[in-house]
């Protein structure tokens, strides 16, 4: 288990590898975010993106699942979700084929000044394209457990 206290700024790593299907932007967006770029083949080649693109919430989806696959065995995370996120961009667009994969960066780790079981952690995230593209960029802020034989409860 990763717990706050095992989390060093500065660290960078890479993960996931998520590829995506015409299908699943079609599905997405028919049910979240059903513009034409995202749902409709023949509308979106006349659109600015000159074809179908991934909805950029789509793309925090896909996101989200490749750092959920990050978490396993020795990688499992002391996590206890998150207050929100900053800086949000949709770089590039995502389209049927891309294949995407995932960097962060690790900002800060500070306890909590009031709730001394947890803390916070500022981390960069890139999201990537097969090209090495940045697709989308944010800064996430997750709330982590700290060891418990490291505070006094």
């Amino acid at each position: 288990m990763i717990y706050l206290e095992d989390i060093v700024v500065g660290q960078e790593r890479e993960f996931g590898c998520y590829e995506v299907t015409e299908e699943e932007v079609m599905d997405f967006a028919r049910r979240y975010d059903d513009q034409p770029f995202h749902i409709d083949k023949e509308a979106a080649k006349d659109s600015i993106y000159g074809g179908l693109i991934a909805s950029g919430w789509h793309t925090c989806a896909m996101f989200m699942r490749m750092a959920c696959d990050a978490q396993s065995g020795q990688h499992q995370m002391a996590m206890m979700g998150s207050p929100g996120f900053d800086d949000l961009k949709w770089l590039r667009p995502v389209r049927p084929g891309d294949v995407l994969s995932a960097r962060s960066k690790i900002l800060s780790a500070r306890p909590s000044d009031n709730k001394p079981d947890r803390g916070t952690v500022r981390i960069q995230i890139w999201v990537l394209n097969q090209n090495g593209e940045v697709v989308m960029e944010m800064t996430s802020m997750g709330r982590y457990l700290r060891r418990p034989d490291n505070f006094d409860a």
